[in-house]
């Protein structure tokens, strides 16, 4: 699970003697990156460092520190034969008990992370949209639905954004950098303008649709008779959710359509920062190759 703050806060309120045991450094492969952290107390634990062996034996440690009284500990974990995984990498983990300092520091971490978690911009509050944002809100995102329907705005999961306006098309300028735009409103010539403005977005991941392919040969002719330019149709994935299943599943059900689609808005989002990690890798090579001459 991800961790929240709400969560992290719940918790050491009813566990004040906690220990933090976290990633600090990982070679080869590893079901977690460094810098994951969990907590855990005499009798719970809250997060997860990667479970199976490796998540029992540093709990078990965990608790042997809290029972001796201790404050810290390390230990360095070989994900291999030797603790029943296959992994086959190495990781180290520190344990420290929670302090009230470092309570603040964890909140820090985690605000920080949340606040740089991609958006994902959803436009129509109706059935698909309101499974969409249950699938969605479980995921390491930020989700905002825009409707121009205020009644319909309501029901949503309590950290999914809500916003009522009379010009939803106008919003995609404004969205964050990197915003994924999923159109699924109650007025097909609403969603045409909303997917006009968002295919000019080039530093969306990801452009998507809800509707049937005779809708996507309609939105096609009514673009390219507005001007705009053809290529930008490649962006575009109408119907959401059948990158999966290019044939389609046949299961129009919200709840189905919301589940595949997550899936597939979570690959766009993923593959694009991979590419943005890339990039700055390659740039940080190049640069210290050129100081290094």
């Amino acid at each position: 699970m991800t961790l929240s703050v709400n969560a992290l806060r719940a918790f050491l309120g009813a566990n004040p003697a906690a220990i933090v045991a976290e990633l600090t450094a990982v070679r080869g492969s590893s079901p977690r990156a460094a810098g994951t952290f969990m907590l855990i107390s005499a009798e719970a634990q809250i997060g997860t460092i990667g479970g199976g062996a490796l998540e029992y034996m540093v709990i078990d440690r965990a608790r042997q520190v809290l029972r001796d009284g201790g404050h810290e500990d390390s230990l360095d974990i070989p994900l291999g034969p030797e603790i029943g995984q296959c992994c086959g990498g190495r990781v180290d983990v520190a344990l420290r008990r929670v302090t009230e300092a470092q309570a603040q520091e964890l909140v820090g971490r985690i605000e920080a992370e949340k606040a740089a978690r991609p958006h994902v911009v959803m436009f129509g509050a109706g059935h698909v949209g309101h499974a969409l944002a249950q699938a969605l809100s479980a995921l390491p995102l930020q989700v905002q639905v825009i409707d121009t329907r205020p009644d319909e705005l309501v029901g949503f999961p309590h950290d999914v954004e809500t916003q009522a306006v009379a010009m939803p098309e106008a919003m995609v300028r404004s969205a964050p950098q990197g915003s994924a735009f999923v159109i699924l409103t109650h007025d097909h010539a609403l969603d045409f303008l909303i997917a006009a403005e968002a295919l000019q977005r080039q530093d969306a991941p990801y452009v998507g649709m809800v509707g049937s392919l005779t809708k996507k040969a309609k939105f096609r002719s009514w673009y390219l008779s507005e001007g705009y330019p053809a290529a930008a149709l490649e962006r575009l994935v109408l119907p959401i959710g059948g990158a999966a299943f290019p044939g389609g599943v046949g299961d129009k059900r919200p709840e189905v359509i919301a589940a595949l689609a997550a899936a597939e808005i979570m690959v766009h989002i993923v593959r694009r920062e991979a590419l943005k990690i890339d990039a700055r890798l390659a740039t940080e090579q190049m640069s210290g190759a050129v100081i290094g001459r």
